[in-house]
């Protein structure tokens, strides 16, 4: 990675962990019911009604800062360079090509670059390739 989406990633990473704690510092539409009955929303730090307005923009902020280092994150994630593939990184192959050799009598022709199969042990050609079985008398 380089040192830009490095530096954006943690940003981001830190204004996420934020929003999280400012959101469960933040009490719920229903704990207004026990402020009447002593709950302590008068002995806040940011008063009776200030932690409400304060938490909510401060919430507000960081959402709006999200979002704007995750489209950060996209833009930088698409100015990266594919990465090339080794394919196309190796040298070319040169083929050498070998003289064509004269083919002797009975031997197959074979291309230049391809390999001759190991010839066959010779086939003695008066004899039948399966024995013959002699014809039973009343057949």
């Amino acid at each position: 990675m380089t040192t830009l989406p490095t530096l954006v990633l943690v940003v981001h990473v830190l204004i996420a962990a934020s929003i999280v704690a400012l959101v469960l510092l933040q009490r719920g539409k229903g704990a207004d019911a026990g402020a009447g009955f002593g709950a302590g929303a008068s002995g806040t730090v940011f008063g009776a009604r200030g932690s409400a307005n304060f938490l909510s923009r401060s919430t507000g902020v960081l959402a709006l800062l999200f979002f704007c280092t995750s489209l950060g994150l996209a833009y930088l994630g698409t100015q990266r360079e594919a990465p090339k593939s080794l394919l196309d990184a190796a040298p070319a192959l040169q083929v050498q090509e070998q003289p064509a050799a004269s083919p002797t009598p009975g031997s197959p022709s074979v291309s230049p670059g391809v390999p001759a199969l190991p010839s066959a042990a010779p086939a003695a050609t008066d004899q039948p390739a399966l024995p013959v079985m002699p014809a039973e008398p009343g057949n």
